[in-house]
């Protein structure tokens, strides 16, 4: 197989689905797609509420609609290729289309991150300052941290994709998921790929790494605000504004984390295996934070009653 000539500019690249699996395809793409049209279907009624209630125009609720918008966006770059694949076995996608979905993949998963730690910023806020919550985050402050979570994950991702694109790469490339990702695409290349490499760790640490750490400090500093709260009711209260956020943290964390072990030390694992923990990965924190926070939250939960009563009337 050639290296060189069309493979420089024009690599093409194979998406691996279920190996073994293909002729039952129509079957397994059926709970994906319910997966699939649930989370949109969650994450745009959680939108839709938001926005036509006003009683709920307040910071909080407005890192949930980011959150919302996150995954609808994490869900909608994703799930076409695996649909492709499972219902018209097509693998094939080209190397600019591979590039923009692992751009956009990236990105959302660390906006992700970053809106999670917001929220508990907010949580830590709600419990620390309660007479001051509204004065803090106004709705500028709000803006300007939406903003620079966007830019921070924009930035980071762009020169991946741009040193992605100077490697050198076989006329054709088979990749390990159903999507594209940038420790897959390291993987086929035939040229040096350290600088891409270590490019890749700094995004990894810079991002989900400092934002890991951070979560887990904003805890240590909520828990400490909660103890030192005289009334057992108080605690119990503000412990209860946090739940929901707890649950987000650990949809979006344990699957990552599990993801990462098996590719460091699953080696010898079926590829099924990779693929599947890859599809929990993106496409259970989507389906999860909509139907976390409609239980969890009062709030939210009663609006959703409502609407349905309205609709039954």
């Amino acid at each position: 197989m050639s290296v060189f000539n069309s493979s420089a500019l024009y690599p093409r690249f194979l998406l691996t689905g279920l190996s073994g699996l293909e002729s039952r395809y129509d079957l397994i793409s059926l709970p994906i797609f319910l997966v699939y049209a649930t989370s949109i279907a969650g994450n745009i009624s959680i939108l839709f509420i938001i926005r036509t209630e006003s009683s709920l125009h307040q910071p909080m609720y407005y890192f949930l609609s980011m959150l919302a918008f996150t995954d609808l966006g994490l869900s909608n770059t994703t799930l076409p290729t695996m649909f492709s694949v499972f219902w018209f076995h097509a693998r094939e996608i080209s190397f600019n289309a591979c590039l923009v979905q692992m751009y956009f993949i990236h990105v959302f998963s660390i906006i992700e991150s970053a809106v999670l730690l917001a929220m508990a910023f907010d949580c830590f806020i709600a419990i620390w300052e309660p007479l001051r919550y509204a004065a803090i985050l106004t709705n500028d402050v709000i803006i300007g941290i939406g903003l620079a979570i966007a830019g921070r994950a924009l930035a980071l991702v762009f020169p991946a994709s741009f040193l992605l694109k100077r490697l050198q790469y076989h006329d054709v490339n088979i990749l390990s998921y159903l999507f594209c990702l940038h420790q897959d695409l390291i993987k086929t290349t035939v040229s040096n790929c350290r600088v891409s490499s270590i490019y890749g760790l700094m995004v990894v640490i810079c991002s989900m790494g400092l934002d890991s750490v951070l979560l887990l400090l904003s805890y240590v500093l909520i828990l400490g605000t909660v103890l030192s709260i005289a009334s057992k009711e108080e605690r119990v209260r503000a412990l209860n504004t946090c739940i929901s956020h707890i649950c987000a943290v650990l949809t979006f964390y344990t699957p990552m984390i599990g993801l990462s072990m098996i590719h460091r030390y699953g080696q010898n694992a079926s590829s099924i295996v990779h693929v599947l923990m890859a599809n929990v990965y993106l496409l259970v924190p989507p389906l999860m934070n909509p139907v976390v926070y409609s239980v969890k939250t009062k709030q939210i939960r009663d609006r959703i009653f409502n609407k349905f009563k309205k609709h039954e009337v």
